[in-house]
């Protein structure tokens, strides 16, 4: 560590990031404060703010009790070109993934709801909260909104015997357009943080999501909460 410019603790970030890219596979669990302190000369203070650094980043994630362990980006990134299929993705992983319908209820359409889907204020739309988990462990929190009128008869049992967007296909002849989806990085709330099992302040990447069917109406409005230690993303551009 002989870079004066740079901050103790930024000089052993970059060397963890450098050991976990070439020496580790995800989930391996790291060396405790005491021996990476020892291991590279430095205090468990320096130690501390870079792994919560890496942490914050989704390099590593910690369990109580159990330790800091590499977390599985590397494994999970994800192309931005096409529309986002959880179900996909994790099985393209080798993954098992699950859904746990959480909260199913009508409701009525507020200001900012009936902007977001181009329906009328005070619309009945179906509120669906779910809880997406791959090999049992969870990943994901989304909050999906759809206009009732579209989806009358829908049930919370039809969302966990099949994927969402096969259900607008199979049982509403829903073919889809196009999803416009946003993604931007924030830190988890309280809230969430309990359902998807990670530390009050952590990092997450949050994805809004717009669905449009062929006849140009937007059927699926969701907010997503997803995990920053098990999902990083790329952009591929072409040139035309």
């Amino acid at each position: 560590m002989e870079n004066k410019k740079q901050p103790l603790y930024g000089q052993l970030v970059d060397e963890l990031k450098e050991s976990i890219e070439k020496e580790h596979q995800a989930h391996d669990l790291l060396p405790s404060e005491r021996e990476l302190a020892e291991i590279h000369g430095v205090s468990r203070t320096t130690v501390r703010l870079a792994l919560q650094e890496l942490e914050n980043l989704g390099f590593i994630y910690k369990k109580h009790g159990k330790g800091t362990f590499v977390s599985g980006v590397s494994d999970s990134i994800l192309n931005l070109t096409g529309a986002y299929s959880f179900t996909e993705q994790m099985k393209s992983l080798g993954k098992e993934p699950s859904t746990k319908i959480l909260e199913f209820l009508v409701v009525e359409s507020n200001n900012y709801l009936s902007e977001q889907l181009g329906v009328h204020k005070g619309s009945q739309l179906v509120k669906i909260k779910r809880l997406r988990l791959a090999d049992g462990e969870p990943m994901m929190l989304e909050r999906t909104y759809l206009p009732y009128k579209r989806f009358e008869g829908l049930t919370s049992e039809m969302l966990e015997e099949k994927p969402m967007y096969d259900v607008f296909y199979d049982t509403y002849n829903q073919r889809i357009k196009y999803a416009e989806e946003e993604f931007y990085a924030s830190i988890v709330s309280d809230k969430d943080a309990e359902y998807i099992e990670v530390p009050i302040g952590s990092a997450a990447l949050n994805l809004v999501r717009k669905t449009v069917n062929q006849e140009n109406e937007i059927i699926e409005y969701t907010l997503s909460v997803a995990r920053a230690d098990q999902f990083r993303y790329k952009v591929l551009h072409h040139k035309n």
